[in-house]
């Protein structure tokens, strides 16, 4: 296999490479990775355009009511970068996640507040009388007022550490919306691939109708004129009904293809998809296997998550043990009370101190809650080493995958190109009668296999390389 290669370090460049093969059976590379560097995600502002129409409604929770609402009212072509564009903007499960890190923005505000003091007011007016039935009596009206002032001078890090865990937790959902986003342009990007498999299913299986239905007009015709067989017309005939069967199935596999992606992308109820972007390999991969694992290592938010996590439970134990230590506040209060209509002028008062208490014994509560968070601890660590052998599985995984559904393309290309002859020449010797109608049919049967053959190793191998990109993606590069 010859390739010729254009890269510029650390960049991603489009070009065309193409692989010569033989017959002059060509694939194009429509974009290669330089050292290996995932491609920059597309943003909103990017040049990749969208249809409105593909949007979804604007409100989370309407939902249809009328059957003229669901129904398909047009089908779509898309391409890769629109369905992730699509992904990025619609998904729920990645929007669920930027929630939850806005939630956690505000935790940590919350708890950021326990720096301040509090000041509170508290009012009130009161009529106080003999009775209703004493006309003699006078009621007399009081307003009293009072304004406090709170702090916590010493929480014996109670509070530092309440923070630092809303800090470590707010990183925990930065990262989960890094996942989260990575693993939803993965499912784009799988399921686009699936769609395309799908969509060339269906072509190969009609071209495979249009081929047995070729085959039974000959038979047909050389039945009547006397030098065929029914034999041969009823082997043809068999041939073009499990050749429809073939396609309805096909049919039927495109059409869940295309709302199990539009489902992913969140597309408006009355809308259908289908691939625009032709069958083609996605790219090249440059490092070495070794040099992918360190990458891994590197770059994938999981392994930053888990750390984090293990400091939210650190902080946990600092927080259950710092119960047991003195709590000092500072208390002040200024009082204001006037009677009126009683010839004395208002009276107000203030009173300030530090107040003080500490547990001597709680049952062991907290020692048990900060074993708790020790224990927690235990388990993360032993996560986040879990996690690390699983990188290194998924990356030689996903590494070997790409090796060989590259050879494998090289392969199926050219039995594709030998299936396609062979049928040229069954039907030459059918027609010349040297051959048979089985040597056709069985010549026709290995070029629709051969066709699906080099389909499934092409996305084959764009499905390892996403997996791959997926495993050993750069932060820095979105």
């Amino acid at each position: 296999m010859n390739l010729s290669l254009f890269s510029v370090h650390s960049t991603w460049i489009t070009v065309a490479l193409a692989v010569a093969l033989p017959s002059g059976i060509a694939i194009l590379f429509p974009t290669l990775a330089s050292a290996g560097t995932p491609p920059k995600a597309q943003n909103s502002s990017s040049s990749v355009q969208v249809p409105n129409s593909l949007n979804p409604n604007s409100n989370p929770l309407q939902f249809p009511t009328k059957p003229e609402e669901v129904r398909i009212q047009q089908t779509v072509p898309i391409s890769l970068a629109q369905a992730l564009e699509l992904a990025k903007r619609n998904n729920r499960d990645l929007q669920v996640a930027i929630l939850q890190l806005e939630r956690s923005r505000a935790a940590l505000r919350e708890s950021q507040a326990a720096l301040y003091p509090t000041l509170g007011l508290d009012s009130r007016v009161t009529n106080n009388g003999n009775g209703f039935t004493n006309n003699s009596s006078q009621s007399s009206t009081t307003f009293n007022g009072s304004v406090q002032l709170n702090y916590d001078l010493y929480t014996s890090g109670n509070r530092e550490a309440s923070i630092r865990a809303a800090e470590e937790q707010l990183r925990v959902d930065e990262f989960n919306v890094e996942t989260q986003s990575l693993t939803t342009r993965l499912n784009a990007s799988t399921q686009y691939y699936d769609l395309q498999q799908a969509d060339e299913s269906v072509r190969i299986n009609r071209s495979a109708v249009a081929n047995a239905q070729a085959s039974l007009r000959d038979t047909q015709a050389r039945e009547q004129a006397g030098v065929g067989t029914r034999f041969d017309v009823l082997q043809a005939q068999v041939n073009l009904a499990n050749a429809q069967q073939n396609l309805t199935n096909s049919i039927s596999q495109q059409q869940i293809a295309r709302r199990q992606l539009a489902t992913l992308l969140s597309l408006s109820q009355s809308v259908n998809i289908s691939a625009a972007d032709p069958v083609q390999l996605a790219g090249l991969w440059q490092p070495t296997l070794e040099q992918t694992i360190v990458q891994a290592f590197q770059n994938r938010p999981e392994l930053p998550q888990n750390l984090a996590q293990r400091n939210i439970y650190e902080q946990q134990r600092r927080q259950a043990l710092s119960q047991l230590g003195p709590q000092i506040s500072l208390v002040g209060n200024y009082n204001l009370l006037d009677r009126y209509n009683d010839g004395v002028s208002i009276t107000d008062g203030y009173s300030a101190g530090l107040q003080g208490n500490v547990s001597l014994f709680d049952g062991g509560v907290a020692k048990a809650r900060a074993d708790q968070s020790r224990a927690n601890i235990g388990i993360t660590e032993s996560q986040f080493a879990s996690q690390r052998n699983q990188i290194r599985f998924d990356v030689e995984q996903y590494y070997s995958q790409l090796q060989s559904n590259l050879n494998n393309v090289q392969t199926s290309s050219v039995a594709l190109n030998q299936a396609r002859e062979a049928v040229n020449l069954a039907r030459l010797r059918f027609q010349a009668g040297v051959g048979t109608q089985t040597e056709v049919i069985d010549a026709e049967n290995d070029l629709t296999r051969a066709e699906g053959n080099r389909v499934a190793a092409i996305l084959d191998y764009n499905r390892a390389l996403a997996n791959l990109q997926r495993s050993v993606t750069s932060r820095a590069s979105r």
